[in-house]
């Protein structure tokens, strides 16, 4: 089975296909994985414009799908375009009543369609939501779009639990071994369920209870500022740049321990509540407070903003990984699931994976690839194949930028 997913949930244009084997324990082989970002577009606003970002979904969705086929190598030229251009006016004319809010977008699109063949695929599948309205929109038409013109029945995913499904592939992308003997090689139980999903990143922090693929239940969530979205906002404060989470990640690391002088100390919001909820509000006006007191050459120097980011980070490191092994003895976990932009920090993955090790030894940990962890759409295509059955005609996707996995 061959799917070509699309992701446009936020500011990155995703386009993958993605080779599946196997019904109750697939292995993938990633053909292509092909991702445009516009972070040097929104650094200079400090965050994600959503129309800025639907402009640029609109120029970037045919040339990178172009690359993706390029890569899986399923390109192909059709013969005598000018005759089909001739005789195909009433496809063309339902091709723009799907695109009609998208005119560049419809443009680039009928050339390439009229020019190239429909590639050997199985299915699209493409990212409903949650995710910015006008570029989960651009996304899903132009996916109807193509549904409509090649025939092919559409898979509407997820954005979060795409987020999850990523850890599915293998290690190498291209060696189709299931998940299954790869646990068996490492010495572990083949029993994933029930998981714990920790999905964090610029929009989303979660904690959700996986009875089995499909099935989740959010047991915690983010009250106010998701991680990553606190990490943006101190990473201004302190002057540092937009997307924040790498650059607080790091300037934390330049920064030895036995060099911190200043002894900054933030609050690990709600992390002694009883519950699962998350809170990050807090620390950003933590880090604002202390930011104020200090003088114009304290602000400026590289040992307290190395000071202060390490403490950032450290203060919601803290609080995630506290919640989620709490979560994992509770309800039993078999295993730990991480997904989204902020898991690619290095100090969550590495001191998470020791204290689960320390305190839950036969509890399987699966993380992300890093190159997975961003929006891309190779986990789009992943959670297809596990929700191949919601296959739905092009008429009937639509966008839901609230969606939620329970």
């Amino acid at each position: 089975m061959k799917i070509l997913a699309i992701e446009t949930s936020c500011d990155d244009t995703g386009i993958a296909i993605l080779e599946a084997k196997g019904i109750k324990n697939p292995a993938f082989c990633v053909l292509a994985n092909v991702v445009s970002s516009q972070v040097k577009l929104h650094r200079k606003y400090g965050g994600v414009y959503p129309s800025l970002a639907k402009r640029e979904h609109q120029k970037n969705l045919v040339p990178v799908l172009k690359e993706t086929l390029e890569s899986a190598k399923l390109f192909e030229k059709t013969q005598s375009s000018k005759f089909k251009a001739q005789n195909q006016n009433l496809k063309l004319k339902t091709l723009k009543g799907i695109l009609e809010r998208e005119e560049y977008l419809f443009k680039e699109l009928k050339v390439f369609l009229l020019k190239y063949k429909k590639p050997k695929i199985d299915v699209i599948a493409v990212t409903i939501g949650p995710g910015l309205e006008p570029c989960l929109w651009t996304g899903v038409n132009f996916a109807k779009a193509l549904g409509f013109w090649w025939n092919l029945k559409i898979i509407p995913i997820n954005h979060i639990e795409a987020h999850i499904m990523v850890n599915f592939i293998d290690q190498s992308q291209k060696s189709k071994v299931p998940l299954s003997s790869r646990l068996r090689r490492a010495g572990k139980s083949q029993k994933l369920f029930p998981a714990i999903s920790l999905v964090v990143s610029g929009g989303h922090t979660q904690l959700a209870v996986m009875k089995n693929f499909g099935e989740y239940r959010i047991i915690g969530e983010t009250r106010d500022d998701a991680a990553g979205e606190c990490f943006d906002k101190t990473a201004r404060i302190l002057g540092l740049g937009y997307p924040g989470g790498p650059v607080i990640s790091t300037e934390a690391s330049k920064l030895q321990t036995t060099n911190a002088k200043l002894h900054i100390k933030l609050p690990r919001p709600m992390i002694n509540s009883k519950d699962y909820d998350f809170s990050f509000s807090g620390l950003k006006t933590a880090v604002l407070y202390d930011f104020k007191t200090r003088d114009s050459k304290t602000r400026k120097s590289k040992k307290y903003i190395r000071e202060m980011a390490k403490e950032i980070q450290q203060s919601a490191v803290d609080v995630l990984i506290k919640k989620t092994l709490r979560a994992a003895k509770d309800f039993r976990a078999k295993s730990i699931i991480l997904g989204g932009g902020v898991t690619a920090n290095k100090e969550l993955r590495e001191q998470l994976s020791k204290k689960i090790g320390k305190e839950l030894p036969n509890v399987i940990f699966l993380k992300p690839l890093i190159q997975f962890c961003t929006d891309n759409a190779a986990m789009v295509a992943a959670s297809a194949y596990f929700n191949k059955n919601q296959k739905k005609n092009w008429q009937k996707i639509q966008a839901e930028a609230n969606l939620r996995i329970n």
